[in-house]
């Protein structure tokens, strides 16, 4: 189920590569997702009651914080009725907690004892919890200019984390060295057997409204939530459960929107980009890897992006505070681009809702 996209060679049998070691080329996924209703298992914990479509070996045993099965929040939004999935209220905080269950469970199924990662919150946070479930020592290298509430959520999970200087992509690639250097490299980014966790989430959309959305909207950075989306529905789809893809709106901070520029204008765009410090730090992604993945669901028609200002970001945690939905400002950027989306798709709507705002750990 899991290849190298570049020489279409299998994942390895054994060990745990970021990359594939024949050609240095990413790893996706060879197939779409199955969805077979009849095999969801509800005695499972968290979102492994979906294992059927996860596409991990027998023997990797569930790891599970009790993810997912995250509520709909309906509000009225310039007189429409909008659903706001509300992923603040996985065990760490993230919708990242649906990725780090499937991918930590193949990590200890192939016996690694330690591992690193890097991230500027969230998905750093999710990592070390999972680890921490799992057995498996880990080690988070995050922006020193990262929000001190990730960065004590990372180490309160027992993780060690390592501060490094400079902008988000620098800190990718100084493990990236490492990883190149011997290191397990548990990366979000890189290794694809996250995708099938974030699919999850398209599942009990459709289980919460009896039919698929019009639209879905979601913040994105790598743009490994709306990949996982897209390939969700798409085995929804393919089992006849759902007549239509919804479209899914990809949105993005202005000041680094490589995924919106490439959408626009075309991949030659996203050599202008650049890495400009915004509020959503959890989307500030300079070289979203899976873009050529990406390019596919927009060019067939199914996706698009959005890009806001920074003034929007905030004004959009406002408005969604006043209507009881408190979110990290990463996860505000989608206000300005529902404003834009009513006016283009029908009801329902749904808009994801990634990551919490602050609390004490």
């Amino acid at each position: 189920m899991f290849v190298c996209l570049n020489c279409k060679r299998p994942y390895p049998e054994e060990g745990a590569p970021y990359c594939c070691p024949k050609c240095g080329g990413l790893f996706g996924m060879s197939q779409a997702l199955g969805f077979d209703p009849t095999q969801v298992d509800d005695s499972q914990p968290g979102i492994w009651r979906y294992r059927h479509t996860f596409g991990l070996p027998p023997s990797a045993t569930p790891v599970s914080l009790g993810e997912g099965a995250t509520s709909l929040t309906w509000a009225k939004i310039s007189g429409r009725r909008v659903a706001f999935k509300d992923e603040t209220t996985n065990p760490t905080g993230s919708f990242k907690d649906r990725g780090e269950s499937p991918l930590v469970a193949f990590l200890r199924s192939r016996g690694v004892a330690e591992a690193i990662e890097d991230s500027s919150g969230n998905a750093g946070a999710a990592f070390a919890a999972y680890a921490a479930q799992a057995g498996i020592k880990a080690t988070v290298y995050a922006p020193a200019s990262a929000s001190d509430f990730k960065r004590a959520r990372i180490r309160a999970y027992g993780a060690e984390l390592r501060e490094v200087d400079g902008p988000r992509s620098q800190v990718a690639e100084s493990v990236k060295k490492l990883a190149d250097a011997g290191a397990v490299y548990a990366s979000h980014a890189y290794l694809p057997f996250n995708l099938p966790g974030y699919a999850t989430a398209a599942y009990e959309i459709f289980d919460q409204l009896g039919a698929a959305p019009s639209a879905v909207i979601t913040p994105a950075g790598q743009g490994g939530l709306f990949l996982g989306l897209y390939h969700g529905f798409d085995a929804l789809r393919r089992a006849g459960l759902i007549a239509a893809l919804p479209h899914i709106v990809g949105v993005q901070a202005r000041a680094c929107a490589p995924l919106w520029v490439m959408s626009t204008v075309g991949f030659s765009g996203m050599g202008f980009v650049t890495e400009g410090q915004t509020l959503a730090e959890g989307v500030r992604v300079r070289y979203p890897l899976r873009a050529g993945e990406i390019r596919q669901v927009v060019d067939a028609g199914y996706g698009s992006f959005v890009s806001v200002e920074e003034g929007d970001i905030l004004r959009g945690r406002d408005e969604l505070a006043r209507r009881g939905l408190y979110v990290e400002l990463t996860s505000a950027i989608v206000w300005a681009a529902l404003e834009e989306t009513l006016r283009k798709f029908a009801d329902p709507l749904v808009v994801l809702l990634t990551g919490a705002a602050a609390r004490n750990v």
